[in-house]
């Protein structure tokens, strides 16, 4: 037996191209019966690695034994040890999360610390079949997409798992064979946590009905690997397709998403990178058939229907809601841009909508920068009746972001400047202005 699985434990490390077998591994190990097999595996081919150990401090005597035991095996196999004590239960409280949760963050850290630290190429976890098929069974009754379906991979970043080819049971019967001592965690014998519950009540039923199950599963999360390759091939192929950029906003031509096909997988996986889930998919593709200012807003983003385009735009913090502008102040900046303001007597005439002439008599201080808001009004250039912002904004044909992204300057209460768009005729050059206000806007990327 120790040949057959040595031998397999070696092809299947070449196979996967998990590591230079040259190369220093760190390995995690807990003390149990698949850390245990994975460390003499690792004597038996040769391999350089060393041990590191974590303290959850979750079971009280029976933590200070495994972490007692791990050590004592180091100094068996004669190779560096590093252990760490954890205040699991603070860790929890103060981030919001689960014990498994605090756990798996806290040592999968740790161990990268080390990693760098200490100059190791890899961290290798006892990972084996079962567990694979576990994990593959938990993400399928949670909910996933085709990403979830591939498992726990034989290889990811720094992490390697070079016991998937093997079965529970076959690690089990080598460490008896070989008659290695190990220590059992007395947490793995609860259902209160779920994967415990599919280890001990969901598997052992599908394997009394088919007792193949978990190898023949193994073999199609494989098969699932390879295909999710090719599936994300063809998402990018979409993603180029559908998704163009202007500026900061993503936008998605509305009647080619509707055409495309298969729409719900497509949509998906263009949405899920804007923090969208599934249930929140459905609602941007009811935006489809809405009318324009409907919109959907993830945790990062809002996407949004305007006319014939889906615009997808970053949600930010909100900027300071005034700037006040007293006399003599050559320049303002905000968020979006800077204001410059000068006064000037020579006559100037400008096309550009960055620059406004006023009749500096009409303009009373302080000024104000500020965000439009509903209500807002003024006289727009050339017109003798006033109008409200929100219905210029609509014959200026502007989207949600755009309008959001809109600043007004204020001066006596009254709108001066619909800033880079239209100045108030109240304000306008007459044939009796002596002086004017220069004000020039200049946007920030």
């Amino acid at each position: 037996m120790q040949q057959t699985i040595l031998t397999s434990f070696k092809s299947y490390v070449s196979q996967e191209q998990l590591f230079d077998t040259s190369q220093p591994i760190l390995l995690a190990v807990s003390g149990g019966i698949d850390s245990v097999v994975l460390t003499h595996l690792f004597s038996k081919a040769d391999f350089s690695f060393a041990i590191a150990h974590c303290n959850f401090q979750l079971r009280g005597e029976e933590s200070l034994r495994d972490e007692h035991f791990v050590q004592q095996l180091a100094l068996r196999y004669q190779v560096p040890f590093y252990t760490v004590r954890f205040d699991t239960h603070d860790y929890t409280t103060a981030h919001k999360v689960s014990v498994q949760v605090a756990a798996r963050e806290l040592r999968y850290k740790w161990l990268e610390e080390i990693r760098q630290q200490q100059g190791y190429h890899f961290i290798a976890t006892a990972h084996h079949m079962q567990d694979n098929v576990e994990t593959v069974l938990m993400n399928f009754c949670k909910g996933t997409g085709i990403a979830g379906m591939h498992g726990i991979l034989p290889r990811q970043g720094h992490i390697i798992r070079p016991l998937l080819f093997t079965q529970k049971e076959v690690l089990l019967d080598y460490g008896k064979a070989e008659q290695l001592d190990y220590v059992e965690d007395s947490s793995n014998t609860t259902d209160k946590y779920t994967r415990n519950f599919f280890r001990h009540q969901v598997i052992p039923q599908i394997q009394s009905a088919f007792p193949g199950a978990v190898t023949n599963m193994a073999g199609t999360i494989h098969r699932l690997k390879e295909a999710e390759i090719l599936y994300q091939q063809a998402v990018v192929v979409h993603k180029k397709r559908l998704l163009v950029k202007k500026d900061n906003t993503w936008m998605i031509p509305v009647l080619k998403l509707q055409k495309t096909i298969p729409l719900q997988t497509i949509a998906y996986e263009i949405f899920r990178e804007f923090s969208c889930s599934p249930s929140q998919t459905e609602q941007v593709l009811a935006l489809l058939g809405s009318e324009s200012g409907r919109f959907v807003e993830t945790a990062t983003h809002r996407i949004i229907r305007n006319r014939q385009w889906l615009l997808i735009t970053a949600l930010e913090e909100e900027d300071a809601p005034v700037v006040v502008i007293e006399k003599g102040q050559s320049q303002v900046k905000c968020k979006e841009g800077q204001l410059q303001l000068r006064a000037v007597t020579l006559p100037h005439i400008s096309a550009s909508l960055n620059i406004a002439c006023l009749d500096a008599k009409q303009v009373q201080y302080p000024l104000i920068l500020r965000r439009w808001k509903q209500g807002d009004y003024f006289y727009p250039l050339g017109m003798i009746r006033k109008k409200k912002l929100s219905r210029f904004f609509i014959d200026q044909k502007l989207s949600l972001p755009q309008k959001e992204k809109v600043w007004v300057l204020e001066s006596g209460k009254r709108i001066v400047w619909v800033v880079g768009m239209r100045i108030d005729n109240r304000f306008k050059i007459t044939d009796s202005t002596k002086e004017m206000l220069l004000l020039e806007w200049t946007a920030l990327p």
